[in-house]
């Protein structure tokens, strides 16, 4: 029951049937074939499954532990895992080339990514921030830093983490107080970083921290923050290892969930000052950053989606084991397990709708990225962006927030069951939780799509996607046995449709429009995956509909077109109802007194 299968089989209808391998007809990917992509689809999901997963449950009760010396142990097992993961080249799939990659399209990283949450979120999360890492470097790094420390960390011999929060600085990054003192060719970085994942472990030789600080002579505020890499260990000319640098892990700590994933606090300077070295300009580090960000707040989407996946098949397996009850006398009246129970069949089925339509969803996005970065032409890859840049805090934010709801859902399924640590149940819903905060709050998503993302082009981007869905609602309607689906999904677009015109028109006005934005983001948010992931759904009809009318007898389309079905016609009417709330103004909440 506490088993994990990868999902090869819907991220191969996603990839082949719903992007069409577009990703692949990029000239930088002409060397990749669909053959290829199902070997690293087959090969991800046996490391997934065989290697990381049982290891899961493991990881949640053991835990990660500081030592007296401020070293930390990781679980039993996690150290063999993360090398068989090393030694297969997962690191590198989606890095180039020309940085020592395999050049992989993002869509098939992404894939490959949610695998290995799925299996284990909290071994996941260290070449997560990896990645995170190498795009940072890749991007700002000198010649000389990306020479020495790029090849370790595409390998994953290295792994990196990002340094933002202080005790003082939370979200508000401007209040960051790390010093960097300039020293010949580096700098001296002294002070305190909080909650940072995979800070400190004893599964790679070296932990290579991207830092945010501020030199003494720097102007308050965000335009005073630099970037700086700080090596656990430095490293000499001829590229090895040399002396321990002045960081430590001063603690780690006790959470809710993700117990295998060390969250440290370090401390920089307590013996004078650790070594770094500027990326970038000076000044520039949160722009920088934030290229580190965005492929993190990507990947956290996938993470979730990972989670939901496990809490499905979690569910459903117990609800086809547990006997209890009997059946309506409609339909028999017999002894029957839970998952005949219609109200129990409405969770289950929730359950997966959801998930699939989330996975369709952030792959996506994935698909868009690689044509930000790979497509032929300029405009091409500026549209491709601006799209990418209005969805990514939509995949964020919505699939979080989603699996955590799949997941509790799970835990009711299970009944009292899902309620004890036994069943493994409650361990998904505690390492889910996490993915709404990490990586800039849901609620930060919510004003960055309302507020940046809208307002820069006047929902340019974001009418480029409507008009998506409105060509899949014609589609929809011309298929007879899919009309009512067109129907419902074309309220849905017509809801979106008006609460984007009065975000837009409210929230650029100069007296109220803050306000606005902020009144209004998340219920916006909440509408916007709401209706693209029923969007994605249509489309998944669409393709299962032509396979059955084909003569496929595969169940698996019989199935993808009862969760399209139910995403459409009874969970869209859920975010629908977003409109009303948008429409009914943010007076109650500008009049709200906090006691």
């Amino acid at each position: 029951m506490n088993h994990y299968a990868a999902p090869v089989r819907d991220l191969r209808f996603v990839l082949e049937e719903l992007l069409g391998h577009r990703s692949l007809n990029l000239p930088d990917f002409s060397d990749t074939t669909p053959d290829v992509v199902e070997a690293v689809l087959d090969e991800a999901a046996k490391l997934a499954s065989d290697v990381w997963g049982p290891l899961n449950a493991t990881g949640d009760r053991q835990g990660a532990k500081r030592q007296p010396d401020g070293s930390v142990t990781i679980p039993d097992g996690f150290a063999a895992a993360y090398q068989a993961y090393v030694d297969g080249g997962w690191n590198g799939i989606g890095v180039s080339e020309a940085l020592g990659g395999q050049n992989l399209p993002e869509v098939v990283a992404s894939a490959v990514q949610e695998m290995l949450h799925g299996a284990n979120m909290a071994l996941g999360l260290c070449p997560m921030l990896t990645a995170g890492a190498i795009e940072a470097l890749a991007h700002h790094g000198s010649e000389q830093l990306q020479a020495t420390y790029l090849p370790k960390l595409v390998e994953g011999t290295w792994t990196g983490t990002m340094n933002l929060t202080e005790p003082q600085a939370g979200s508000d990054l401007s209040k960051v107080r790390t010093k960097a003192v300039p020293e010949g060719d580096h700098y001296r970085i002294s002070g305190q970083k909080i909650y940072i994942t995979w800070g400190e472990h004893d599964a790679a030789e070296n932990i290579i921290h991207l830092v945010l600080a501020r030199k003494p002579d720097a102007p308050e505020g965000n335009k005073g923050i630099s970037l700086f890499l700080v090596p656990k260990f430095l490293v000499n000319a001829d590229g090895s290892l040399g002396k321990r640098n002045d960081v430590v892990c001063a603690s780690i700590e006790h959470k809710l969930g993700i117990h295998g994933s060390p969250t440290c606090t370090l401390s920089f300077g307590e013996q004078g000052g650790a070594i770094g070295y500027l990326v970038g300009e000076e000044g520039r580090g949160l722009n920088h950053m934030f290229t580190m960000m965005n492929e993190a707040r990507h990947k956290v989407g996938i993470q979730g989606i990972g989670v939901a996946e496990r809490a499905c098949q979690h569910a459903l397996a117990y609800a086809r084991d547990r006997q209890q009850g009997r059946v309506s006398a409609a339909r028999g009246g017999q002894e029957c397990s839970i998952s005949e129970h219609l109200d129990v069949r409405r969770m289950l089925l929730s359950m997966r709708a959801r998930t699939d339509a989330l996975r369709a969803l952030a792959l996506y996005c994935a698909a868009q990225l690689d044509t930000a970065r790979h497509g032929n032409e300029p405009s091409e890859r500026q549209a491709a962006q601006a799209r990418a840049d209005v969805l990514i805090p939509v995949v964020k934010s919505f699939s979080t927030d989603q699996a955590v709801e799949i997941a509790s859902t799970g835990i009711q399924v299970h009944g009292g069951m899902g309620y004890v640590e036994e069943t493994g149940a409650a361990q998904l819903l505690r390492d889910a939780r996490i993915a709404p905060i990490y990586e800039g709050t849901n609620g930060i998503q919510a004003l960055d799509l309302a507020g940046r993302k809208l307002q820069r082009d006047r929902g340019e981007a974001f009418g480029g996607l409507l008009r998506e869905v409105a060509a899949t609602v014609e589609k929809l309607n011309a298929n007879a046995a899919l009309a009512p689906l067109g129907h419902a999904l074309a309220a849905g677009l017509e809801d979106l449709t008006a609460a984007q015109q009065q975000v837009l028109e409210q929230g650029s006005d100069p007296a109220t429009g803050p306000d606005a934005v902020q009144g209004y983001a998340t219920p916006f948010l909440t509408l916007t995956g709401h209706v693209l992931c029923a969007w994605q759904m249509g489309l998944a009809a669409l393709s299962a509909q032509a396979a059955v009318d084909q003569g496929s007898a595969d169940p698996f389309y019989t199935a993808k077109l009862q969760s399209a079905r139910f995403a459409i016609t009874q969970w869209l009417p859920v975010g629908r109802a977003q409109r009303a709330v948008i429409e009914a103004g943010i007076q109650c909440l500008s009049d709200y007194e906090v006691a």
